[in-house]
């Protein structure tokens, strides 16, 4: 299931960049466009419940990385809406995704600086 569920999100996501490149969209804008789309539908589908019932039936297919980081941002924020805006939804938010991006943002960080010495030589 996990494999239908992820090919299907992922084939979503080219019927999305070829509806944007019919647009007259170009390159960049076009990524720009699906990504946000889906990170869009997919909070908005957690913020209804509906993404977790998907989950249930698709085990990892959901995890495909734009989707699953949407899932895991929204996830938390739903959970501590009743804690308040600032305490609740603003502090719990990254809860899950900030790991994420400190060691994404670190990670890259590391790779530009060894790509950076390796091309000086």
């Amino acid at each position: 299931m996990a494999f239908i569920f992820g090919g299907g999100i992922c084939c979503f996501g080219e019927v999305l960049k070829f509806f944007y490149t019919r647009l007259g969209l170009n390159t960049d804008e076009v990524k720009l466009a699906v990504c946000a789309t889906l990170i869009i539908i997919t909070a908005i589908l957690t913020g209804s419940g509906i993404f977790d019932k998907i989950a249930k039936h698709a085990g990892a297919g959901t995890a495909v990385p734009i989707t699953g980081f949407a899932n895991s941002v929204v996830s938390p924020a739903v959970e501590f809406k009743a804690e308040g805006f600032i305490l609740g939804v603003g502090a719990k938010m990254f809860t899950i995704a900030g790991p994420v991006i400190v060691y994404g943002v670190s990670a890259s960080v590391v790779y530009g600086f060894i790509y950076w010495i390796t091309t000086l030589f």
